[in-house]
């Protein structure tokens, strides 16, 4: 286990003491409480305790997401500010378990190892309808977005006019995206 201004890292007595040392960060792993890519920020909680950590949409920004999904796992570089626990870098999400109802929307794809990653543009999504559309590059024909494929995928909002990487599937009413990744995930993970 690391030390941290002779604090042991895992230990969260250094979260709420008064006399840490300004600017020193700490590896935290937790989930996501919430995130309102609208507002600009959200809160994860530790799974160690303490107190809640904000999570400024310019952090999520800096990983290559506009938005994260509820319960998604993060491991974040985290340091005190005078107005609390603040992450200053993302280092991964994973997306949460998805329940069996979410799970079945995508029962019609079994396997996606050989459909590529396929730049597109979000169209327009309304995350209280569920859905939305893109287009990719080069092309005017819609791919249909669910909401539910974005929480698989650990995001949880998309604006409009934002670069994405689809994986496109033929649906019963047209093409549709069965993943959706921000855009630079193509370079480290494809």
């Amino acid at each position: 286990m690391g030390r941290l201004g002779g604090v042991d890292k895992f230990d969260t007595s250094w979260m709420t003491e008064t006399l840490e040392v300004p600017g020193q960060t700490v590896r935290v792993t937790g989930h996501v409480k919430w995130f309102d890519a609208a507002k600009g920020f959200g809160f994860v909680v530790a799974d160690q305790g303490g107190p809640d950590i904000l999570l400024h949409a310019n952090v999520l920004r800096n990983y290559g997401q506009g938005s994260v999904a509820d319960a998604s796992e993060v491991e974040l570089e985290v340091q005190r500010t005078e107005r609390g626990l603040q992450a200053v870098e993302v280092i991964s999400v994973t997306p949460p378990v998805m329940s069996d109802a979410a799970s079945s929307f995508d029962t019609f794809v079994e396997d996606l190892t050989d459909v590529e990653l396929t730049p597109a543009r979000v169209k327009w999504f309304d995350k209280a309808k569920g859905f939305g559309f893109a287009n990719s590059y080069g092309e005017t024909n819609d791919i249909f977005l669910h909401i539910e494929v974005l929480r698989k995928c650990g995001l949880a909002d998309l604006e409009a006019g934002e670069a994405v990487c689809l994986r496109i599937v033929e649906g019963d009413r047209g093409q549709m995206a069965a993943e959706v990744h921000a855009w630079d995930y193509a370079t480290t993970n494809d």
